[in-house]
């Protein structure tokens, strides 16, 4: 008699599913500042080793640096808790990632992964839909109110 075995294959991720992904786990502080914790960008980036993201993270911060900004205003380490099988809970390191640490990261991940290609991808289309977004709030800002009802 013999066994067979069935091998699940995962299928690739559509477009649609990796933005849903990335929009999902983006957080928001009481600013409304964007943010995303490390541990849950390296899991969208497929990184399965904390250890194996962090040299990625370091590779971020020194672009940061080299760029001209402190990697303290947009790497911030944090504890949380998390429960383990045992039920226990116990604290592990993460990193809050300002939008921008977030976009360095997937920079500086392995391109080779399809979610880091996508991540990267994604995150140079909403740097651009900021700067339109950015250059238009500043056409209109010497404007009345009035004019700006009449130019929209």
């Amino acid at each position: 008699m013999t066994k067979e075995t069935t091998i699940d294959i995962l299928e690739p991720k559509t477009i649609e599913q990796l933005v849903q992904d990335f929009e999902s786990s983006v957080q928001a502080d009481e600013d409304a500042t964007e943010f995303w914790y490390a541990r849950d960008l390296a899991s969208l980036l497929e990184y399965t080793k904390w250890d194996n993201f962090l040299t990625v993270v370091a590779k971020a911060k020194a672009a940061c640096e080299q760029a001209g900004h402190d990697p303290d205003d947009h790497f911030a380490g944090v504890g949380k808790m998390v429960r383990l099988g045992s039920g226990a809970e116990r604290e592990i390191e993460d990193i809050v990632l300002s939008r921008y640490a977030a976009y360095l990261v997937a920079q500086n991940a392995d391109p080779r992964k399809t979610p880091v290609a996508f991540a990267q991808t994604y995150f140079a289309v909403q740097t651009r839909r900021q700067e339109l977004q950015d250059q238009e709030d500043n056409e209109y800002e010497s404007l009345s109110e009035d004019e700006r009802r009449v130019m929209l």
